[in-house]
Parts: structure tokens; C-alpha cells; sequence
């Protein structure tokens, strides 16, 4: 594991000093450059979460120094609001974030942000690494029956509450029928185990400890919300007009990690070791949970994300009228460039 890392690893506690330090010479900063090389360090927020694998293997298996980017790994403590706001600021270069109210009402406030690429979906099928948990001590076996309980979610505007009505709009409810309560993921187990709620939006790997601790269970399939596009891909705006070529390379590397754990990676005792520490969990328990899956071309569901967006206009959760212009931010030239650098097989840059 990188010593760079490690050091960024705590920064969610010390961010707005770190930040503080780097906003001068991060994002940004400098003139246009022509190649990777030449352009400023990237510096990416990440959640420390399985869905963020392919960024620790390109940083830990040398794909990001192969494509002549330096790039920093900075650990966020917060939630994908902090991400935007880093981002568009300048503060932070780039990161990862769930589709939701914050970045729609970004997008349409003209905040500097750009989307490269997908960053995570919902299976199609199969385990589902974010599903809707009611406590055993509920006696609640059929999600219809939730009319009128108390569920947790991590928030009135992001993916949390948008799966939860997706589950219950399945059996046919509506968030409008139930009562919502805020409750942070690293709080579900003791709540669904105290009863301060019937039943919780979770996500992996909180629910499965959830599970095998006999807490709750699980009351639907992964039908409700599968393929849903769960997170993005951000940068800066400004430093991408500056420094295309360096987040081209930067997105080609990340691509080219996809690839490799589609291709059985994470099947790979190594890639296995790299991902348990920057997520902090056993390999025992990183090979047992549900995952999140990657698209290796990075593709984005338009359909699906303007779905996402109605859901919290319909909530009355933006703060403007009409389309967010989500679509208008989306640079699908870098996306297509990196797809062709990956397809070249050779992402170091030129004279290495």
C-alpha cells in the first residue's frame, strides 16, 4: 500500500485543513497543459466502500503513473454533497458521488462540475449490495406491510430515499406512506436492533453484518431497483479545460481497472488485499458481500438518471424549475478518448 495513501487515508477528519493547504496549487492551478505529464496533480474523493475498487487498484498497480497522471486518494468522511462542493470549488480535483438533489441543483446553479463516467450501478440480478432490511424484532416478513412503520434513510436528497420508494412503490406504497428517518448507515444495526425504526434502507457491508447478527432480514429482491445507476465519475470544469489529456489518462486507467476485475479480478488474492485495506474489512468479509457493479466503458443510463432527477423534483427537493442541464455537463469526448486509450493497450504516455 502506498505511503501517500496511508497518509491521505485519515483525511476525512483533517479535510478542510488539508484542502485548505492544497486549494493553491490543486485544481486548476497553472496554465493549460498538452499532455498527462504536464498537468497538475488530480486529487480524488472517494468513500471507502467496494464500489471504489477500481480507483485503488489503478492508484496501487501503477495504471495511474503508467498513464503519467499523479493522483491522490483522499478518503471523504462526509457524503456526496461534500464531494460537489469540493469539487466545484476547486478544493478537491476530482471524486466519486450518488446521483441525487445536490448534484442536480449544482448542475443547474452553474457550479464547476463536469461527469466523466459512471461510476457504479445496481446488478441487473443476483445479491443486492444495498437492500431494504427489516428488524427481526419487527415481525415484518412482507414490505407491503410497512404502511404506516418507521424506516431510516440517509438523507432527504440522494440515492438512500430513492431506493426505499422504489422498494415500496413494488409492492405498492409510497415514501408519503410511511415516516422517514434520518439515520446515518453506521447507525442502522443498533437502530433496527433498538426499534427506533421498523425497517432501514442499508448497504453493504452493513447489511450483511445486519444479517448474520440476526438484527434483520431482508424483505425484497433485487428486482426493485436493478440496474440503477447508483454513482458518477466528477471533475472540476476547470481543470478539465485545462488538462484534458490528464483526465483522459485518468479516466482511461480507471477503465482499464474495470476491465480487469470484470475479467475475474476480484478473484485475485492481490487485487483482494488491495481492496480489503482501503476499505478497512477482512478479505473474508470483502469476498462474501453483495457488489455493486462497473460498466468498463463507462457508459452512463441517461434514462435512469433523469428518472432520479423527477423523483426529487417530484419531492420538491430542487431548488429550481425545469431540466437540471445534467446532460449538458457530461464529457463524452474525455470518456470516448480514454475508451480508445484503453483500447490501444498501452496507457504510458509518450517517451516512457
Amino acid at each position: 500500500m502506498s505511503s501517500r495513501r496511508r497518509a491521505l487515508a485519515g483525511a476525512s477528519l483533517l479535510l478542510a485543513s488539508t484542502l485548505l493547504v492544497s486549494a493553491c496549487t490543486s485544481t486548476g492551478a497553472g496554465e493549460a497543459t498538452d499532455t498527462a505529464e504536464d498537468a497538475p496533480p488530480i486529487t480524488f474523493l472517494y468513500s471507502p466502500y467496494a464500489d471504489y475498487a477500481p480507483f485503488f487498484l489503478a492508484e496501487e498497480k501503477g495504471y495511474f503513473e503508467d498513464a503519467g497522471v499523479d493522483v491522490e486518494l483522499v478518503a471523504k468522511g462526509g457524503s456526496s454533497g461534500e464531494t460537489y462542493q469540493q469539487v466545484s470549488t476547486g478544493n478537491i480535483t476530482a471524486g466519486g458521488a450518488t446521483w441525487g438533489a445536490g448534484l442536480f441543483n449544482a448542475t443547474k446553479s452553474g457550479a464547476s462540475i463536469s461527469v466523466i463516467a459512471s461510476v457504479s450501478r445496481i446488478p441487473e440480478s443476483g445479491p443486492n449490495p444495498s437492500p431494504l432490511l427489516a428488524s427481526d424484532a419487527s415481525g415484518i416478513t412482507d414490505a407491503a406491510d410497512l404502511k404506516g412503520k418507521k424506516i431510516g434513510i440517509p438523507g432527504d436528497g440522494g440515492f438512500g430515499i430513492y431506493s426505499v420508494a422504489l422498494a415500496l412503490e413494488s409492492v405498492g406504497l409510497s415514501v408519503a406512506d410511511v415516516e422517514l428517518v434520518n439515520l446515518s448507515p453506521g447507525d442502522i444495526p443498533a437502530a433496527l436492533a433498538n426499534g427506533s425504526v421498523e425497517a432501514s434502507w442499508s448497504i453493504e457491508p452493513i447489511s450483511s453484518a445486519v444479517i448474520a447478527q440476526g438484527i434483520g432480514h431482508e424483505l425484497l429482491g433485487i428486482d426493485y431497483q436493478a440496474g440503477v445507476e447508483l454513482g458518477a465519475m466528477v471533475f472540476n470544469t476547470e481543470y478539465v479545460d485545462k488538462h484534458p489529456a490528464a483526465v483522459t489518462a485518468f479516466t482511461a486507467a480507471y477503465l482499464k481497472a474495470v476491465k480487469e476485475l470484470e475479467d475475474g479480478g476480484w478473484q485475485d488474492a492481490a487485487t483482494q488485499e488491495i481492496i480489503a485495506e482501503y476499505t478497512d474489512l477482512p478479505v473474508e468479509t470483502l469476498t462474501s458481500i453483495a457488489l455493486t457493479t462497473q460498466d468498463p466503458s463507462g457508459a452512463i443510463d441517461w434514462e435512469d438518471v433523469a428518472r432520479q432527477e423527477q423523483f426529487f423534483r417530484d419531492r420538491d427537493a430542487l431548488e429550481f424549475d425545469g431540466d437540471s442541464g445534467i446532460q449538458d455537463i457530461y464529457r463524452d469526448d474525455i470518456l470516448s478518448d480514454a475508451i480508445a486509450l484503453v483500447d490501444s493497450g498501452d496507457l504510458a504516455p509518450a517517451g516512457k
